[in-house]
């Protein structure tokens, strides 16, 4: 099988690797040329591919494309240059954490000149080249016929990690689900955790109990085998890191989305607000909150 791969960040270029390793050629394209130059010099059956042009001239048809760039802009944009260069069987895909509403639309708009259109919510992070993806897809049978041989070298294994969930717009919708339950895990390990570490008294050990509870216990998951891992490595002070946790579009699609369906989700939107709250440098909600205890029952006011 060969296929194109445009967009060779952090995900892309490893899934590229781990494609061409497992006997997959890509033919592979990025804005900037340098990642397509590491991944030809390091990785067999590897094309280059320097422009758009290039990329569809280097593949079979019917040409398979798998985008993996940022949501939003770049995503619509890169469809809009490639589509008038693809055929009528020709399959576009977009392995990004693209908005699954969004996707339902780009799919319409793809699919009206014969053109099939999956969206591929991939998960796996930098351990995915090693390990392999977890793949949850959404498109067409026929789209998917197209594409299950790739998969089954991406995922962990060719029977288990990978599911074609249902229509277009499914897959994107699974993986955004995904990312809010990811986000409900490790707030609650994170408070955990911070509540031994501020049990002072036991001085306990907080890289001996996250490697132990690693075996047989119920809380034992890949989140916590990194946890306990990092700690062990890099000490439980943490004083290098700053309190500020970043958050993607995919867990703030997901709150809205429950609200939407009428569905309580408080853990996982509780967990975006807490990221919310650690992104907050000035702080005025709490300083207004200082100003009001004054006010009405005379606490003092910590000045800065």
């Amino acid at each position: 099988m060969r296929l194109g791969i445009y967009g060779l960040g952090r995900m892309g270029a490893n899934m590229a690797r781990r494609l061409s390793r497992g006997g997959i050629e890509v033919v592979a394209h990025n804005r900037s040329t340098a990642p397509i130059d590491v991944l030809v010099a390091t990785e067999s059956h590897i094309t280059a591919a320097y422009s758009l042009a290039e990329l569809i001239a280097e593949l079979p048809t019917p040409r398979v494309i798998w985008l993996m760039l940022p949501s939003g802009e770049i995503t619509e944009e890169a469809i809009t240059q490639i589509l008038p260069m693809l055929a009528e069987g020709d399959l576009l895909i977009d392995g990004g954490n693209s908005f699954y509403k969004d996707t339902i639309a780009r799919a319409a708009r793809v699919q009206k000149g014969g053109v099939h259109y999956m969206d591929v919510g991939t998960s796996g992070g930098v351990w995915g080249l090693n390990n392999g993806y977890s793949l949850m897809f959404g498109g067409s049978d026929e789209a998917a016929a197209l594409i299950i041989p790739a998969i089954k070298v991406l995922a962990p294994s060719e029977k288990h990690g990978w599911g074609h969930v249902g229509p277009v717009g499914s897959g994107h919708f699974t993986k955004m689900v995904h990312n809010g339950i990811e986000y409900g895990m490790m707030q609650a390990l994170a408070e955990g955790l911070a509540m031994l570490r501020a049990k002072q008294e036991f001085d306990l050990d907080l890289a001996q109990i996250t490697e132990l509870w690693r075996d047989g216990s119920v809380v034992q998951s890949w989140l916590l085998d990194l946890t306990a891992e990092a700690l062990a490595t890099q000490g439980q002070g943490l004083e290098h890191i700053a309190p500020v946790v970043a958050d993607s579009g995919e867990g703030r699609w997901t709150a809205k989305e429950a609200i939407d369906l009428g569905v309580a989700a408080p853990v996982m939107t509780l967990a975006l607000q807490m990221r919310f709250a650690s992104q907050d440098v000035e702080g005025y909600g709490n300083r207004l909150l200082s100003l009001m205890r004054n006010a009405f029952g005379g606490h003092a006011i910590v000045s800065k």
